[in-house]
């Protein structure tokens, strides 16, 4: 029992350590408050999908009997999400690139009202655009007590997006050396990360008919098989044997790897991010 709580204290202590020497030497040792949000949301949309497809895959169980059946189900609807759908991702995606270009405009017009770089960032936060608005108004807070370069880079590294660090890079270049002719360069900017949104708006259009195509695909055979199972049910008395379940692996499979092919087909892939500023902060 000694050894015990001689081990939690030895625990405790390092942690106690540990903790300090964080604090004196600024590391960030939790999350902030948008980082905390967004994993709780990404945890509890996983264990929501997971409790369905163990509901579903329970009752295709019951259901057929075909444990190959109920593996199946259960993967495909933890996946029908990425596969199927993704399309409010993906506007918020091409919101999150325009709003972007619209802020960096903000900027721009604020200083040319004769308004220095960190008060024209902090009149920003009044009306931002709104699918940046939490991390603009957060980047104001952070003026209040932090340095500009460092409120930018934390900004920049909340924001997570190619976009954004162009028009990042752009202003910390700005508070470090006074760059004259920066209401140009947002210009600039402004303009080609709007062109990106244009460009992404076409292929999300065009791309649609091949996630059209998959649904329909997808639609057509789940309604075949629900059909057999309430009207001819020895159609299928095949699959009841294990070499039958070995087949209907087999077609599952390649069903699953060509849905899986199509929904990455209709992806966009956003390129390396301008300044990875997370990683270089963890190798000094």
């Amino acid at each position: 029992m000694s050894t015990l709580v001689a081990l939690l204290a030895g625990i405790i202590v390092g942690i106690g350590i540990w903790l300090a020497i964080g604090g004196l030497a600024g590391w960030q040792l939790l999350p902030d408050r948008s980082q905390l949000a967004a994993s709780t949301a990404r945890l509890q949309q996983t264990a929501t999908r997971a409790g369905l497809a163990v509901l579903v895959a329970m009752v295709v169980l019951v259901v057929t009997r075909w444990p190959v059946a109920a593996a199946l189900a259960g993967f495909g609807t933890a996946l029908a999400p990425r596969l199927l759908g993704g399309g409010r991702a993906r506007q918020d995606a091409i919101d999150k690139t325009e709003a972007i270009a619209s802020w960096a405009e903000s900027v721009r017009d604020t200083m040319a009202a004769a308004a220095g770089l960190e008060e024209a960032l902090t009149a920003t936060a009044v009306a931002p655009p709104a699918p940046i608005a939490p991390a603009v108004r957060r980047l104001a807070e952070r003026l209040r007590h932090q340095r500009l370069t460092d409120a930018l880079a934390a900004f920049g590294d909340e924001l997570d997006h190619p976009s954004s660090d162009l028009v990042v890079a752009a202003l910390t270049i700005a508070a470090r050396m006074e760059a004259a002719d920066l209401g140009s360069l947002l210009s600039r900017l402004a303009e080609s990360i709007r062109d990106d949104a244009t460009m992404r708006v076409k292929v999300e259009v065009g791309r649609q008919r091949l996630r059209t195509s998959a649904k329909i695909i997808l639609g057509s055979v789940v309604a075949t098989v629900i059909m057999l199972m309430v009207l001819n049910r020895s159609y299928l008395d095949a699959y009841d044997s294990p070499g039958g379940q070995a087949v209907l692996a087999v077609v599952g499979g390649v069903f699953a790897g060509g849905s899986w092919l199509m929904a990455r087909m209709s992806d966009i892939d956003l390129p390396e991010r301008f300044v990875p500023r997370t990683t270089q902060k963890a190798s000094r």
